[in-house]
Formats: structure tokens, C-alpha cells, sequence
């Protein structure tokens, strides 16, 4: 397996195509837009410039990763010739197989497909094509290059030979693979995504302000980010969708999103990426800053 292709040139996307090309991987960077692919190929140069800065890596290696980089516009050229594809386009379902669709009309016949999502079933991806015993999920974390867990996620038809393969290539990333199967939310976010729910109800109730509740939670429980500064980082509206994942999926109102968290994803305040959430985001700098809506509670 010496050729892969990733779709999708956000923040995951870039993330698995620098891990890849960096283990000397030919990696098929595929997105439709092409201004994404270049701020993309730019992500993964600045975060190589940081690992050499650091010692972790040479210039030589740096130089390597980035010639094992090709962009594409077109998943139809991208997936040529190549032994896996690693879906990680935005975590929409109704996007997702259409893209699963594509992938089984162009892929080769022996190629797996992987999927990046942290909450759609992979029964239900794997469905959309012709092989399903070749989809499989590959739930990798944030940041990527930094992060060692890779969540493996059988669907209800994935061969165990496929699973086994999936494994071991995780490990030659130096990842650390975890094979769980297909349930709602999986593993990493059945548990995760309650807890930050159960931080936003906390703060919705005014039990205790946004500081309160992530200094708990660290200096407690030994987490390395509070919860409601990790929504921030996932994105508000990630957590909106997979908590909603949750609820439609098993049917339990444990699982219904705080309507605080509801409130702020209809209006526009989604964490880092948009500038705001629970916090306040300022280029440039690291303070960390509760939003001033906050302060008021």
C-alpha cells in the first residue's frame, strides 16, 4: 500500500495527508476547490517548519513529505491507481455518500475506502457502494500529526482482513490503532460529546461560569483542556451535528444538544473557527479570553 488519496483539504484532510507523506507515502490530496488545496499544501508546510524547528524532523524529511504531496480537483483522477482512499470532507451525511458513491465508481476494485467521520454510521456509508466489505472508518483526532489515537470502526459488512490491514497500517504511521464497531457516536465521541453537553447545560443553568467549569475539569480530572475550550477547538457545530447523531440514533433525550448550544450554532458563534464561542479568538495571540456574553452570567 504505497499509494492513498485523501478527500478533503480542511483541517483533518491536511492533517492525514501530512502523516501519510511524511511515512513516505504517495499521498492524492483531492478537493474540489483549488484555493483549498493551496491553503492546504501552505498548513502543512508551516506545521513540517515547526517539527524542525523542534528537532523532530530534518529538512530533509520536510522536503520529502511535501514531494509525496499531489493536489487534485477531481476525485475521478485522484483515485487512480491508488490502494486506499481516506474520506475527510465535512461531517455531512447526505455529502458523505454521495462522495462514497463517486469513490466505488472510480476507486480500483481492490482499493479500500475509509472514512474520517467521528459519527455517521459506516453501515449506512458502506451501503451507498458496490463494496462494502471495503469500507471501514478511520477516525483520526486533532491535530493529526500530533495526535497517536486512531479510532477503527467495523461496519456491519467490513471484512476482517480489511480491519487487520487498516490496523497495521495505523501502526506504521505511528498511531496507535483502537478497533471499536458501529454504533452512534462510536466510542471517542459517545463519551466525549455527553460530557460537553452536560458542561453547556452546567454553564446554561448558571451552576458555574465558563472558567469555573474548564478549571474543574483540568485541575480535577487531570483533562488536558477544559470542555467547553475543547468544543471551541472542535467547533460548535461539530458538536451540534454529532450530539444530534446521538439523539436520532439511539432515541435518548440524555443525548438532546443544550438549547444554549443550539443558540449558538444558529447564531454564528462556532469557537475558533469562526472567532467566538465560549471564548474570544484573537489572531495572534494565545490569552485566553472568556466571551464577554459570559461574563454576564
Amino acid at each position: 500500500m504505497e499509494q492513498i488519496a485523501v478527500i478533503g483539504a480542511g483541517t483533518m484532510g491536511n492533517g492525514i495527508a501530512h502523516v501519510f507523506a511524511q511515512h513516505n507515502y504517495k499521498v492524492n490530496l483531492v478537493d474540489v476547490a483549488a484555493p483549498a488545496l493551496e491553503k492546504a499544501l501552505g498548513t502543512i508546510q508551516k506545521n513540517l517548519d515547526r517539527q524542525v524547528a523542534k528537532g523532530a524532523i530534518t529538512d530533509a524529511v520536510k522536503a520529502q513529505t511535501l514531494q509525496n504531496i499531489t493536489t487534485f480537483t477531481s476525485i475521478a483522477e485522484g483515485v487512480q491507481n491508488v490502494s486506499l482512499v481516506v474520506e475527510a470532507a465535512t461531517e455531512n451525511s447526505a455529502l458523505k455518500l454521495k462522495i462514497f458513491t463517486e469513490l466505488d465508481q472510480h476507486a480500483p476494485a481492490n482499493a479500500i475506502l475509509a472514512t474520517n467521520t467521528s459519527s455517521i454510521s459506516i453501515t449506512r456509508i458502506a451501503a451507498a457502494t458496490k463494496r462494502p466489505q471495503k469500507v471501514i472508518g478511520m477516525h483520526f483526532m486533532n491535530p493529526v500529526p500530533v495526535m497517536k489515537l486512531v479510532e477503527i470502526i467495523n461496519g456491519y459488512a467490513t471484512d476482517a482482513a480489511v480491519t487487520r490491514t487498516i490496523v497495521s497500517l495505523s501502526e506504521k504511521l505511528g498511531k496507535t490503532p483502537c478497533v471499536v464497531n458501529d454504533y452512534p457516536g462510536f466510542i471517542a465521541n459517545r463519551i466525549l460529546m455527553p460530557m460537553i453537553n452536560e458542561a453547556i447545560c452546567s454553564l446554561y443553568e448558571g451552576v458555574a461560569g465558563v472558567q469555573e467549569i474548564d478549571t474543574v475539569m483540568k485541575l480535577g480530572m487531570a483533562h488536558p483542556m477544559g470542555p467547553l475550550q475543547l468544543a471551541d477547538f472542535i467547533g460548535l457545530d461539530v458538536c451540534l451535528s454529532i450530539l444530534q447523531v446521538l439523539h436520532d440514533g439511539f432515541g435518548n433525550p440524555k443525548y438532546a444538544p443544550c438549547p444554549l448550544l443550539v443558540n449558538m450554532v444558529t447564531a454564528g458563534y462556532l469557537g475558533v473557527k469562526s472567532g467566538e464561542g465560549f471564548y474570544k479568538y484573537t489572531a495572534g495571540s494565545k490569552d485566553l479570553v472568556v466571551s464577554e456574553r459570559f461574563l454576564k452570567m
